[in-house]
Order: structure tokens, then C-alpha cells, then sequence
């Protein structure tokens, strides 16, 4: 799966943080390449799948 979150992550990351205040900005930090990991760390803390968690930021 490609994920692809730069470009726009500045603008999501905020409103995820709105839409789930269990989310720490440790959480949305990480180096570029890791954003597999991030989504799938981000998933498990909100019970969500990888895709819920994609369409949700997509939404937002």
C-alpha cells in the first residue's frame, strides 16, 4: 500500500487532533518514509484500520 501524506499533512494533522483528542503531536511526527508506520501506530491507538484511518484523513 502506498501511502502518501505529505504535501497536505500540516493542514490534517491539526484536525485530526480535533476529530481525536487521544492523539499527541508525538503521534503525528515522523521522518519521511515512515508513514506506513505512522498510520498503522495511529490505527491501533483509535482501534481504526489502515483504511478507516486513510479515509478519514482524506476526508478531513
Amino acid at each position: 500500500m502506498n501511502i502518501n501524506v505529505t504535501g497536505y499533512w500540516e493542514k490534517k494533522k491539526g484536525k485530526l487532533k480535533e476529530k481525536f483528542p487521544a492523539i499527541t503531536d508525538e503521534d503525528l511526527l515522523y521522518p519521511e518514509g515512515k508513514e506506513k508506520e505512522m498510520i498503522e501506530m495511529l490505527g491501533n491507538k483509535l482501534c481504526k484500520s489502515k483504511l478507516e484511518l486513510l479515509s478519514i484523513i482524506i476526508s478531513i
